[in-house]
């Protein structure tokens, strides 16, 4: 596929944003990581997010140290790589997913290095001819955009940054600067799936951060269950929710208990957070 074809895909975050903006509700995202527990479970994991309820789906690139992740994702990744994952596989799995589903994003996350050792200009390159939409790479920081995001526009793929609790008002016009899709805000300071965020600092968090980008912001780390994700989504554009998710799969006896534990959970927190602003609503009439 041509850069000119990439551009298609490059639309797809902005098109499903705007449409959820129609709808008054926030996106749900789910991240699973490529290849947990198994090539084939993996697939099946990624296919049936979208009927599932999950509008944006961000899949982790496998790496042997994954800094910002906690124990859930840290162990997925281990299970993935002893299962054979590599980066082309997991290209594959995006292409296999492009097959039947060419409307839902596919966000990829994980670290530089996989990537550099792939060759950034052929990453990019098969990313764009798999369908890959967006990237978000947590130890690239804006000062190395020449490595990665610069090209990755080039390629038509957004390059998704993280805002924190602790990016101050120095260095926010950096990290936005050249970001594009949406914006992550991690909830809370730490790695992923360890801490809950509180939902009245987390409102004034997003609120400040609006008023610096134009971009939907999502919120990620720390939200497991529907009741935060409604509770969030009420003044997010977007809830992320991982560790919840690959926990299901890490205390699941087989591959069908995975499936059916993950594609579960999904679809409750789907229903959350369609009827989360319904509910503010009402109450305010």
């Amino acid at each position: 596929m041509s850069q000119a074809n990439s551009t298609v895909g490059t639309k797809r975050i902005e098109r499903c944003f705007a449409a959820l903006k129609s709808q008054n509700r926030p996106a749900l995202v789910s991240f699973l990581t490529a290849g947990d527990p198994d090539p084939e479970t993996s697939q099946r994991l990624l296919d049936g997010l979208p009927e599932a309820g999950v509008d944006i789906i961000e899949l982790g690139m496998p790496f042997s140290d994954p800094m910002a992740d906690g124990p859930a994702i840290q162990k997925a990744a281990l299970r993935a790589l002893a299962a054979g994952q590599t980066q082309a596989k997991t290209l594959a799995m995006v292409k296999r997913f492009r097959e039947t589903n060419r409307d839902t994003p596919i966000v990829l996350m994980g670290y530089y290095n996989p990537i550099y050792r792939y060759g950034v200009e052929r990453f990019l390159k098969d990313a764009a001819d798999a369908g890959v939409d967006g990237l978000i790479v947590v130890d690239i920081p804006p000062e190395h955009d020449d490595e990665l995001c610069t090209p990755a526009a080039r390629y038509g793929i957004d390059f998704i940054r993280l805002a924190t609790p602790t990016t101050d008002a120095k260095r926010l016009p950096r990290v936005l600067e050249s970001a594009s899709g949406f914006i992550y805000y991690v909830s809370v300071a730490g790695v992923t799936g360890v801490g809950a965020p509180t939902p009245e600092k987390l409102e004034r968090a997003v609120a400040e951060l609006k008023q610096h980008t134009s971009l939907p912001v999502g919120v990620g780390f720390g939200i497991r269950t529907p009741e935060q994700a409604a509770t969030i989504g009420c003044f997010s554009d977007a809830v992320v929710v991982g560790s919840a998710l690959v926990e299901r799969i890490e205390h699941a006896k087989t591959p069908d208990e995975a499936v059916a534990g993950v594609h579960g959970l999904a679809k409750e927190l789907a229903q959350s957070v369609r009827r989360c602003r319904e509910a503010v609503t009402v109450e305010g009439e």
